[in-house]
């Protein structure tokens, strides 16, 4: 099975079913039958990157979820929408022009685990209904608060007298946009977000990703921008089993002195999979990749 990563960087302005799909044409194209799924939705404002698991390397989404994202992001002041972007009319809001004194005093107080509430316009499930969905048509809902992490929470410009540019490092699960909203009312105003890019998710960032141009262009193949799935687990440590060890693959556990996750490897050194050693120090396979 043709399996592993690809570090595709989503233009902004399309959906990133849309840039999925331009995917799969392309796997249809080289005649390459595989399962297929990207990680980590990017609004269609949004542009940055969008990792795309191949084949085997599908299994692993529930690894890659909580991994930190890094983002730059522009928030206009004095302004909001019901979708707290530009994909919705701006609605003035009255109040002084907002300082760059004043926002960096705010921000701390956005670090480490905050309480965050959705945009209406987003993915989530409302009595099985998507929320955008629901916003869309007007109806009267509200959304839970969840808790989200935020690592790094900086202001790196002024773009224009009513936007400031930002770079945010946090957990997975956190909305941008409901950071404009809560950093707009923090300061006494309102705030949308104007732009935003993902700048890395986990191991993938800007700097090796790849564009739709890239994989389409007539001179590049599609296998020197597949990333090996070994790429993403290389954080955990490497188990490599012994032949009396291969029980293991049978669904027998075996003694570990390695707490938690690890890389398992065959005595040939084909990965495995991802092993848990649970509190009794009894390794099992958790996700099976070979």
């Amino acid at each position: 099975m043709f399996s592993g990563f690809l570090n595709l960087n989503k233009p902004s302005g399309e959906s990133s079913n849309k840039a999925l799909f331009a995917v799969k044409k392309l796997l249809r194209d080289n005649k390459i039958d595989t399962k297929i799924g990207h990680l980590g939705t990017l609004d269609p404002l949004a542009c940055g990157v969008l990792p795309v698991a191949l084949g085997r390397a599908t299994r692993l989404f529930d690894f890659m979820l909580d991994k930190k994202k890094v983002y730059r992001a522009r928030f206009t002041f004095g302004k909001t929408s019901d979708s707290l972007d530009l994909g919705t009319p701006l609605v003035p809001f009255d109040g002084e022009l907002v300082t760059k004194e004043r926002i960096e005093d705010v921000l701390p107080s956005f670090l480490g685990k905050i309480i965050q509430i959705p945009p209406n316009y987003s993915a989530k499930n409302v009595n099985g209904v998507r929320a955008y969905d629901l916003a869309r048509k007007g109806k009267e809902f509200t959304l839970k608060g969840k808790e989200v992490e935020i690592f790094s929470f900086r202001l790196i410009d002024q773009i224009e007298p009513d936007c400031y540019e930002f770079l945010i490092e946090c957990g997975s699960g956190t909305y941008i946009r409901s950071l404009a909203r809560d950093l707009g009312a923090a300061v006494g105003s309102a705030a949308v977000m104007s732009y935003l890019c993902r700048e890395q998710s986990g191991i993938f960032s800007l700097k090796n990703s790849c564009t739709k141009e890239d994989l389409f262009s007539s001179s590049n193949t599609l296998d020197q921008y597949v990333m090996p799935i070994e790429t993403v687990l290389t954080e955990l440590p490497k188990r490599t089993l012994t032949d009396k060890e291969l029980c293991l693959l049978n669904g027998v556990a075996i003694q570990s002195d390695v707490a938690g996750l690890q890389r398992i490897y065959l005595p040939d050194d084909t990965l495995v999979g991802i092993g848990e050693t649970d509190e009794k120090g009894l390794l099992k396979i958790k996700t099976r990749l070979l």
